[in-house]
Order: C-alpha cells, then sequence, then structure tokens
C-alpha cells in the first residue's frame, strides 16, 4: 500500500497533499486526545508499506451527465422481481446512472414503466455489475458511498460468484458489503449466503452509527477483506466483524474460494426493506465516490510499522512536541507527572474490533546491545480519514537512559511487526 493506492491513483498533486494531510491529521489528533496546542516540529514523510496494492478502481471522472465506463460496468436490466420480490424495473438509462462531477448517480425513480422484458412497473433504478469485466478471487473490496433514504429504498454494494451461470445462487457464493434499509437508517448489514445459509438464513452481522446518527447524511466507507477462510467486515475503517468457516451451520460448505464480481444497487421493495409508504420520497438516489479493488502485498495479520521512504528510521513523533527523533526519555516539556516521552508510532495491518483498547498492542525496544525491553502501550486509534492506519501511543522505558539507538516493534493477535529505528538523545 503506497500513498498512490490510498488516494485511487489521483494527480500528484493530491499524493503531495496527501502527505500533508497525515500530518494535518496526525497533529489534530493528538492535539485533542493530549489537549496540547504545541507547535509542530519539522517532520519527514514517508511512503506507506506495503499491505494493499492497487488492482482495479473506477473514480467515476468521466463526464457530467455520462454514462458509466462500459469497459468495467454492464446492467443488469428488466422488472422480474430479482427473487426478492422487489418493485423496480432495471434500465440502462442515463437518468438512472449515470456520472456526475466525479461522482456515480444511481437515481431510483418513481415511474411508470416497461422494460425491455416487457414487465411494467411503477419504480425505476440502475444496478451495475462487473460481470465478465472484473473478477477476482480474495483482497479488499472497498467503495466511499452515500446511500438513499426512506421506506422501503435497498441500496447495497456486494459481489457474487463468477460460476453463477454454472451452478447457480447460493451455491456460486454471495457477499454483501454494505446493505441498508430504509426502516433502518443507521444501520447497515454486511451479510454473506452460500448454500444452505442463503435468504433469512445468511450469515450476516450489523453495524450502527452512535447518537442516532443516518448514513443517509454523508459519504462512509464499506469494505470487506476476503482471504482464505476468512471474511472481515468493514465501515469507516473500523473492523466490525470477522468471519470464517467456524461461523457456517453444521455440515454446510464454504464456498468463497473462486473468484467473484461486484454489483452497486438501489432496488425499491422487497421482502427485506417492506414496501414504499406515504413518507417515502422520490425520487432517491446513491452516490458513489469511488470503487476499488487491492489485492494483498504483505502477509494478513502481520503489523507493520511505517518508517521514512528508502531508510528503516521510523516514522514517529514525540506524542507532546510533535517532533521527530532524536528522542529523550525525559523531557522537562512533557507534562506528564514522570515527564517521560511517550512515542507517537503507525502501523499499517492492525485489525481493531469494536472494543479493543491498548491490551491488544504489545510493543517493545531493543537497545542493539543484546537487550529487550517491553514499552507501555497507552492508547490506541484509528488515524482518521485513513483506512488500515492504526496509531500506538506507547511510553519509552528507563532502560533506555544512555542508549543512543533503538528498534522498536509491536506484537498484536501473535504477530510481530518489523523493526524501525529511533534515536535516542542524552
Amino acid at each position: 500500500m503506497n500513498i498512490r493506492n490510498l488516494w485511487g491513483g489521483r494527480s500528484k498533486t493530491k499524493l503531495l497533499t496527501a502527505r500533508t494531510t497525515i500530518v494535518a491529521l496526525l497533529t489534530c489528533l493528538f492535539t485533542v486526545i493530549l489537549g496540547s496546542s504545541l507547535p509542530v516540529g519539522p517532520a519527514a514523510f514517508a511512503s506507506n508499506p506495503p499491505v494493499w496494492s492497487l488492482a482495479w478502481s473506477d473514480e467515476f471522472d468521466g463526464p457530467s451527465g455520462s454514462a458509466v465506463d462500459s469497459s468495467k460496468w454492464s446492467y443488469d436490466l428488466g422488472g422480474n422481481g430479482w427473487g426478492n420480490n422487489e418493485l423496480e424495473t432495471y434500465t440502462d438509462r442515463t437518468v438512472n446512472a449515470h456520472v456526475e462531477g466525479g461522482l456515480l448517480v444511481i437515481k431510483a425513480l418513481k415511474e411508470t414503466f416497461t422494460g425491455t422484458d416487457g414487465i411494467t412497473r411503477n419504480y425505476t433504478s440502475a444496478r451495475l455489475l462487473t460481470k465478465n469485466k472484473l473478477t477476482q478471487a480474495y483482497g479488499r473490496f472497498e467503495a466511499r458511498i452515500k446511500v438513499p433514504y426512506g421506506q422501503g429504498l435497498w441500496p447495497a454494494f456486494w459481489m457474487l460468484g463468477d460460476n453463477i451461470g454454472t451452478v447457480g445462487w447460493p451455491t456460486c457464493g454471495e457477499i454483501d458489503i454494505m446493505e441498508n434499509i430504509g426502516k433502518e437508517p443507521s444501520i447497515v448489514h454486511g451479510t454473506f449466503h452460500g448454500p444452505g445459509y442463503s435468504g433469512a438464513q445468511g450469515v450476516s452481522a450489523a453495524y450502527a452509527l452512535p447518537n442516532g446518527q443516518k448514513f443517509s447524511d454523508d459519504f462512509h466507507t464499506f469494505a470487506v477483506e476476503w482471504e482464505p477462510n476468512v471474511i472481515r467486515f468493514y465501515v469507516d475503517g473500523l473492523l466490525y466483524k470477522t468471519r470464517t468457516p467456524a461461523d457456517l451451520p453444521a455440515g454446510k460448505s464454504w464456498v468463497f474460494d473462486h473468484p467473484f464480481f461486484i454489483i452497486l444497487n438501489v432496488a425499491v421493495g422487497g421482502g427485506f426493506p417492506g414496501n414504499p409508504d406515504a413518507t417515502t420520497v422520490f425520487p432517491q438516489q446513491m452516490l458513489v465516490d469511488y470503487v476499488r479493488v487491492y489485492q494483498r502485498s504483505a502477509p494478513s495479520n502481520v503489523p507493520v510499522l511505517f518508517t521514512d521512504e528508502g531508510a528503516n528510521r521510523a516514522l514517529a513523533l514525540d506524542s507532546v512536541t510533535f517532533r521527530r527523533d532524536p528522542f529523550s526519555v525525559r523531557n522537562n516539556l512533557n507534562f506528564s507527572s514522570d515527564h517521560t516521552t511517550r512515542l507517537m508510532l503507525l502501523s499499517a495491518n492492525l485489525d481493531l474490533q469494536p472494543g479493543d483498547g491498548p491490551s491488544i498492542v504489545t510493543a517493545q525496544a531493543a537497545d542493539g546491545k543484546g537487550h529487550t525491553y517491553p514499552l507501555a502501550v497507552e492508547w490506541i486509534g484509528r488515524l482518521p480519514s485513513f483506512d488500515w492506519i492504526t496509531v500506538v501511543i506507547a511510553k519509552l522505558p528507563d532502560e533506555l537512559l544512555g542508549a543512543d539507538q533503538a528498534l522498536i516493534s509491536v506484537t498484536a493477535h501473535n504477530q510481530s511487526s518489523n523493526q524501525v529505528s529511533v534515536s535516542i538523545s542524552p
């Protein structure tokens, strides 16, 4: 994963902005955490560690009003209910799906329309898919989406096995990265379906926004990380559920071992959301900022600490002064009672689940003379606006007094990171 991948292959100007933004976010984050307003010292920047590499994306940067890129997307068409008693007819008209201002707009309309299948419905919408254009087994599948709202609306970002034409559904497998229904404006569902665990018996989990926030109020990032025998569900960079074959009903088969394709759609009505009622306002639209597909380029669940590009110097700051190394173990500018320096480290591939605290991470320092000392980890959390980046605050140990350098590493989920170098001053 490099800065270009994080920002989806945007321009060089935006890449430089990304690097600046990381430091700005760090400053803001720790000003809030520590109540400090001290100035930021000089900072160097690092390329991100190679956890995920971008394999495919659509940034929807075509001309406003145009159709989607036909080399990447095709359409499902018709009004046959799609196995869910849905009420819409899906079309390939730009009124139902088009690019506008760097966004994909999928619009659900209330109108009487007869599709190419001869079925007349009172609603239209669009269902886009990458079948025969992008199929991939395993990886990170991510989209940034603002969903519509209202009773009977059913936006979704999901995947189907590419062997559906030969084995049928649900034997092909289905992974629902995000489903939202209008009567649950604060909740999204992550589900997978297979033979013997499909429909209402799908293996599902839900994620709820705090304080009554609604998913339709803003954009949110939805993702799965799908690897052999594991699927992890994310919202806004937070891992909220991990699923493995152990979650299947007894005697059922795990069918997530072959390529899948992506689907984006907005359904109207059906057994899951119920039908629109007098409160439902039309038209409604789902806005998609991007869809990105990554391949793993580092082993799963192995933490990676950030370093300067081309060197092994840790991308670390004193958590109070926000200065780079050399770090002094004792620092009179530190307002803590023990005046001991805390390091702010950045880690990728450190999967946090709701409720995880500092106890899931340990840190250690080697002095280069054969001695290794533990660092007390006092805080962990996601870096705002950057998926996969975890901030770790750890206290330097007294044993480093007198040392001139240290090699720092962290361990989580029984996996240890790379060792990164920091300089220690007297």
